[in-house]
């Protein structure tokens, strides 16, 4: 079954479009999501539980799922949510943390409790926008993004839903910088919606990407082959793992045009695949043509994963 990339959403201090991932503007202040997406639920909702709302709402307006009002056009049931963030909740997580070491757990506050929950940004979409399909958070590590787009391929693939909605969040805090050693991440989110390419004809959506291969294994050098093998191509365009640019290998994949999305956005982690994928698209919207690989993964010995992606002409 073939699977098409039907909407885009990027929230981004210095991105709002999938093309603006390839040619970012120079300077944006942080994302507000009340500007976005207006006040109303955001109140006690972690700032990545916010970001994915705005991604989201991008994304399924792109994709033509939502009507001026806000209501879905499908069935809710038919639309599953894959979530994908390593540091979404951390700041929650810890605030908890130092109220019980330092008081007691009944001094924690009630209203922190549901950010607690390590699916909360899968969940609270859902509940936002009415999308009652398979509901899955990932949070494994580098590859984490890339697996989120796969997982939301093989539930379509698998006849459990016609259509998902990837997103790929990690906010900026004083936790997360604690915790990574004074990196910044990209403070953002970008959302994808795939479906089947029927659901998409029968809708007249536009799908301007296929998503094709996805292969996972240890090591860059070993997943890269596997790709190439699958896809029969090699890329026009791939987007490398995060902090690998200057140890990445001359000789891999020699002579491709590589972009590096963490060295303009900062530290994407578990949103990173989700924003390569939702760069490709932007690079398609440009008139690049051929394959595009985005992979992930932290060290030759570690999980990679990369998926090849195609592009389609409008209707």
């Amino acid at each position: 079954m073939t699977v098409v990339v039907s909407g885009v959403g990027v929230v981004l201090p210095r991105a709002r479009t999938a093309p603006e991932l390839m040619a970012p503007v120079a300077e944006a202040p942080p994302v507000e999501p009340k500007d976005l997406v207006g006040r109303k639920g955001l109140r006690y909702k972690d700032r990545a539980t916010q970001l994915a709302y705005c991604a989201a709402d991008a994304a399924l307006r792109h994709a033509g799922l939502l009507d001026d009002d806000g209501g879905l056009r499908v069935p809710g049931g038919s639309v599953a949510v894959v979530a994908s963030s390593n540091y979404g909740n951390l700041d929650t997580i810890c605030r908890a943390m130092d109220t019980i070491a330092e008081q007691t757990a009944a001094a924690g506050s009630a209203m922190d409790l549901p950010n607690a929950s390590s699916n909360v940004i899968a969940s609270s979409v859902a509940i936002r926008f009415g999308l009652r399909g398979p509901n899955l958070m990932l949070c494994n590590g580098a590859t984490s993004g890339l697996d989120a787009v796969h997982w939301a391929a093989t539930l379509i693939r698998g006849g459990r839903a016609s259509r998902a909605l990837v997103l790929g969040v990690e906010p900026d805090n004083e936790a997360v910088r604690a915790f990574t050693g004074g990196a910044r991440t990209v403070d953002g989110a970008a959302a994808l919606v795939v479906e089947s390419e029927r659901s998409a004809a029968e809708r007249g959506a536009n799908a301007p990407a296929v998503l094709g291969s996805y292969v996972r294994g240890a090591g860059l050098g070993r997943t890269l082959d596997r790709l190439a093998k699958a896809t029969g191509d090699r890329p026009a365009l791939w987007h490398l793992p995060e902090q690998r640019a200057a140890a990445v290998p001359d000789t891999l994949l020699a002579g491709v045009d590589r972009h590096d999305l963490a060295e303009v956005f900062g530290l994407g982690s578990g949103a990173l695949g989700v924003l390569q994928c939702a760069a490709a698209v932007g690079w398609f919207a440009q008139g690049g043509a051929g394959p595009v690989y985005a992979t992930a993964g932290t060290d030759a010995d570690d999980a990679s994963a990369g998926i090849a992606l195609h592009g389609r002409a409008a209707a």
